[in-house]
């Protein structure tokens, strides 16, 4: 396979599809993968031995879930055709078996020998891998956190370019400020630590609108697509999960209150837009007010 033809692969990858559900199983699995080859174990491995690791990144960076099913993508993904098993006698990859099943049984998983081969000779094809199923699902402000949590070091892969027409058009709706804490520092004439946020993700379909945009500082947009607080008609709700030092201040005091709006109403966070990051992305519940 040619450097390409192992990008195609992964950008085919089919992933779990109910109207704009989020379903990050199968990437972060990927993600789990591939620092495993670049951290030099090039075997087969162990569901047993990534069980925990994958549950934690789909509780801290998949949508907010009653259960959590690691096992569903540690299967499924050979159904695309990149993934096999140690023994695939045993596996079914139209059903899904249960964890206990995958552990008692040593079941083993790692990508198909062509694909394996080729990430370990061309180490910059994995990070662009890695960067392309970062960009494609997650938000950029939690990249570098997903990053961490998977053990890879892909900082000379290709980022994805930000579209700097969205971030203007946000900041000047909110008028430069945090729609939260209402952070405007500048040095001299430049802003700094301001962003533009997608309500609804970019990598969940959601436009690049006035409506489907809040200007947020850096911290309060990493939490905002953290899932720690959310927006309900425009009043800021923060989750029951958030606790530690700072988070009276940084958070907890903002609790029931209204986000400070967009200078014209047609610029207002559409519903439709602020459900879908209640439904898609907020961990926990929402605290009394």
């Amino acid at each position: 396979m040619t450097n390409q033809e192992i990008l195609q692969s992964f950008d085919r990858i089919k992933s779990w599809i109910r109207g704009s559900e989020r379903a990050p199983h199968k990437p972060l699995l990927i993600l789990i993968a591939l620092g495993e080859i670049q951290n030099g174990n090039s075997h087969f491995i162990k569901y047993e031995e990534i069980e925990e690791r994958l549950r934690n990144l789909l509780i801290d960076f998949g949508p907010p879930r009653k259960n959590v099913n690691p096992q569903y993508p540690f299967v499924r993904l050979a159904n695309d055709g990149i993934w096999e098993f140690n023994k695939p006698n045993l596996i079914n990859t139209s059903n899904d078996p249960s964890s206990q099943y995958l552990i008692e049984n040593e079941i083993s998983a790692c990508f198909i020998p062509e694909i394996k081969q080729r990430l370990i000779n061309y180490p910059l094809v994995l990070k662009e891998v890695a960067w392309h199923i970062l960009s494609k699902n997650f938000p950029e402000s939690i990249h570098e956190d997903i990053i961490s949590a998977t053990g890879l070091d892909i900082s000379s892969g290709k980022k994805r370019t930000r579209n700097a027409a969205f971030r203007d058009q946000i900041l000047i709706a909110y008028e430069y400020r945090c729609a939260v804490c209402e952070f405007s520092v500048r040095l001299a004439q430049k802003n700094i630590a301001l962003e533009a946020a997608h309500i609804k993700w970019f990598e969940a379909q959601g436009p690049d609108t006035e409506n489907n945009g809040i200007a947020l500082c850096t911290l309060h947009h990493k939490l905002f697509d953290l899932g720690a607080f959310t927006l309900k008609n425009n009043v800021i709700f923060v989750s029951d999960r958030v606790n530690g030092t700072g988070a009276q201040e940084w958070l907890l005091k903002f609790h029931g209150k209204e986000i400070r709006l967009p200078q014209r109403e047609k610029y207002y966070p559409e519903p439709e837009f602020t459900e879908w990051h209640v439904n898609e992305v907020f961990k926990g519940m929402g605290r009394e007010v």
